[in-house]
């Protein structure tokens, strides 16, 4: 390993960038550009695929709950991979489904290895990157999700358009063996700790770290799981809500295609590419509070020009400054909790934060559906999520700051 011509960090965080592939972009927003091809087949309603769509939120939830006690039996990485053979099992099941009830039963399932494979990436994440480089670290991983949602806006209109109505249940079937194959490179590649390789995280200053242990001796984090988690949540219950429903809205209030929309939405995985990284690293220089005051902001305007409807114009920039935006939030998220907790109960610490992000994720996609009632028009849903967003944006102001990465000044 000490041979490599880069730190192992680096080799954890590309496999990071697999595992969120697989088990955010193709898992969770697979199912966004599949739900047009399955509502065809299926003549299901808008409510109950809202209702599926809260399914694999429900599942989600209950694995961020345990996941910190599965990883103390099996550590992350074994976690990790998993969670992310329940995700490949579950959605090649999905294929075969013909009925609602198995389908939610299913993307349950599906939801449940979607947290034990983020969770104890995230926290490895954290772990293998030292404060001031944390915020990128966590941004490159989260890239994944970008490119999980550019691959599903490519690959299943495609097949929607080669094998017709079949094509949604073979999207599926491609969804789950590629996570397969990710779940395999999971427990090759990573790795635990840096101490099971002789090697300190990323970035990592020996006097500087043995400061930072004595602060988190002395911090107390009365009240701060709150102060990142009420604006977590508050995400949670709206970025889904357009991530669940935007490419809908394109194909039934903005009449386009199915391809149309695929491809528009592949535009949005394109730009959320930069969307971790660049507001990650944003935060390691102005600190994890004004980080998600900027994205917030961002967001709410992409919700704010979806609900008015200023046509196809106003429609693209919305879907830019989603893409900009949407997967800023975790980054900062999971950096804020490592400037603040020791390495030892950050797991704990990011799952109690995205139980709270989880709750709202829940809710936001079912409340939605519910407001668009069966003609599925979702403008107030949309505009319910923009005052929301900026909601979450003031609260944050509450989250203690820092400076570049180092917890406890600034």
């Amino acid at each position: 390993m000490k041979t490599l011509p880069c730190h192992y960090g680096w080799v954890v965080a590309a496999t990071g960038i697999l595992v969120l592939f697989a088990c955010i972009g193709l898992g969770r927003f697979g199912y966004t550009v599949l739900i047009p091809g399955m509502e065809a087949e299926l003549h299901l309603g808008y409510r109950q695929f809202g209702f599926i769509g809260t399914s694999n939120f429900f599942g989600y939830l209950v694995a961020v709950f345990f996941a910190p006690t599965v990883m103390v039996f099996l550590k992350p990485r074994l976690t990790a991979a998993l969670g992310l053979l329940l995700l490949a099992l579950s959605m090649a099941a999905i294929a075969g489904c013909s009925s609602f009830s198995a389908i939610l039963f299913c993307y349950t399932l599906a939801g449940l290895g979607t947290g034990f494979a983020n969770i104890p990436m995230m926290a490895l994440t954290s772990r293998w990157f030292a404060g001031s480089r944390r915020g990128r670290a966590a941004g490159l991983v989260i890239c994944g999700n970008g490119l999980g949602i550019v691959f599903v806006g490519f690959a299943i209109p495609l097949f929607d358009r080669l094998f017709a109505a079949q094509g949604w249940r073979l999207s599926w079937l491609l969804l789950g063996t590629i996570s397969l194959v990710i779940a395999c490179c999971a427990v090759i590649l990573l790795r635990n700790d840096p101490a099971e390789l002789g090697l300190q995280p990323v970035g990592a200053d020996l006097a500087a770290a043995a400061e930072q242990a004595e602060e988190f001796r002395h911090r107390g984090h009365s009240g701060l799981l709150w102060r990142i988690g009420i604006p977590y949540a508050l995400f949670g219950a709206t970025f889904m809500v357009y991530g669940t429903f935007i490419v809908t809205s394109m194909v039934n209030e903005y009449g386009l295609s199915v391809q149309s929309a695929g491809r528009y939405w592949s535009w949005v995985g394109l730009f959320s590419l930069f969307s971790g990284l660049a507001f990650g690293t944003l935060s390691d220089r102005i600190g994890r509070r004004y980080g998600l005051i900027t994205v917030f902001a961002v967001l709410a305007g992409a919700y704010l020009l979806a609900g008015v409807k200023y046509g196809i114009g106003g429609l693209l920039v919305s879907l830019t400054l989603y893409g900009l935006a949407v997967f800023a939030a975790p980054a900062i998220v999971v950096a804020a909790i490592g400037d603040h907790y020791p390495p030892e109960q950050v797991a704990r610490a990011f799952s109690n934060a995205t139980l709270l992000f989880a709750f709202g994720q829940t809710a936001g996609p079912a409340g939605a559906a519910l407001i668009a009632g069966p003609e599925g028009h979702f403008t107030t849903a949309y505009l319910v999520a923009a005052l929301l967003t900026l909601f979450a944006g003031f609260w944050a102001l509450s989250i203690p700051a820092h400076a570049r990465g180092k917890p406890g000044k600034g």
